[in-house]
């Protein structure tokens, strides 16, 4: 059944000046990204006691994506709070460039999967893998020299700008990382002030037991997303090995995953929910689209208000994915979700 939910949006946020926050760090990058930039907001997304917030790969399509960009892309959607993605992190850290198109190699993954791939196309695939190795293993070893400082000076420069990250999120914590670079990507976490960091559900008990483990010795959760494969019983193995293991739910892949009753699972697994990424699907029923909020069939005001009069603390993440319409940006809809939500817990 479709989801009826369509809170009335309202601006509930002034707008004020980018500052040393934006447009100061770097302005050339900044001026030549979307104009929206000119007329941020307040960053103020804590409302009514829950904190929303915005992952940082909502803004991927923008071409700069430097952490002192990124930083004006949240400040000019209204956000305080965020899950950093390990790029803009690590990049600015120093991080060696990666030779890849990603989004090409991804495209064929995609394609080898659902079988649609050329002889020439599995070619291309098998030698954009073997660089990728190579260049996986020059970046583990960036990793062992590198320290924290940079990622101290990123916290502080967020924090200065009001923006604080909650949740980090490198590609470091798979089976093909060492044990090396897993736990420096935790300690980059707790160095960006983060109380978690975030990765795929590896479906690999061993590898959560593992995760869980070295997440407690440094204080940091580790906090599990899934798509399409979660259930109410998705995260229990690796939540009875550790309690430094987490959910990092993602209520619109568990909604078109099929689950019914998603709000039974906030309530059962709220206090093991580190954070929350929200975006609007379909059930299968109806498409699994990813669509404009409002108009699928996920819970996002019910789940809001359930945080609400709960009070429970774990941040609800923006996680931009609906094809973004002609004429609009990343920074645009990243501004109507957050009035959505302003909406909902009004």
């Amino acid at each position: 059944m479709k989801n009826k939910q369509n809170p009335n949006r309202r601006q509930f946020l002034s707008t004020a000046a980018l500052g040393a926050a934006g447009l100061s760090l770097t302005p050339s990058g900044l001026f030549a990204g979307p104009a929206i930039l000119k007329t941020p907001r307040k960053a103020i997304s804590m409302i009514n006691g829950v904190q929303v917030g915005v992952i940082t790969y909502s803004f991927r399509s923008l071409p700069d994506q430097s952490a002192e960009a990124t930083l004006g892309y949240i400040k000019a959607c209204g956000i305080n709070a965020i899950e950093l993605m390990g790029d803009p992190a690590e990049a600015f850290a120093g991080k060696p460039e990666n030779p890849i198109d990603r989004r090409a190699m991804f495209s064929l993954m995609r394609a080898q999967r659902e079988g649609g791939l050329s002889t020439n196309q599995e070619k291309e695939l098998e030698e954009m893998r073997e660089r990728m190795a190579a260049y996986n293993q020059e970046v583990a070893a960036w990793r062992a020299q590198t320290s924290m400082e940079p990622f101290e000076k990123i916290r502080q420069m967020y924090a200065d700008a009001g923006v604080s990250i909650y949740a980090f999120k490198p590609r470091a914590f798979g089976q093909d990382n060492t044990d090396a670079e897993i736990d420096w990507g935790i300690r980059a976490a707790k160095a960006l002030g983060a109380s978690h960091v975030t990765l795929e559900h590896p479906s690999d008990d061993a590898h959560t037991l593992k995760l869980g483990k070295m997440g407690a010795k440094h204080g940091i959760f580790v906090a599990y997303h899934g798509h399409e494969q979660q259930t109410p019983t998705f995260w229990d193995t690796a939540l009875r090995q550790s309690t430094f293991n987490a959910l990092n739910l993602d209520l619109g892949h568990y909604v078109a995953a099929g689950n019914a009753a998603p709000l039974d699972l906030i309530r059962d697994k709220f206090y093991r929910i580190r954070s929350m990424h929200v975006k609007d699907r379909q059930t299968p029923e109806n498409g699994k689209g990813n669509v404009v909020w409002g108009t699928g069939d996920t819970p996002i005001g019910a789940a809001l208000q359930l945080m609400r009069d709960n009070r429970y603390d774990f941040p609800a993440t923006i996680e931009l994915e609906y094809a973004i319409p002609d004429g609009s940006d990343p920074i645009a809809e990243v501004r109507k979700c957050l009035d959505y939500c302003a909406g909902a817990l009004g």
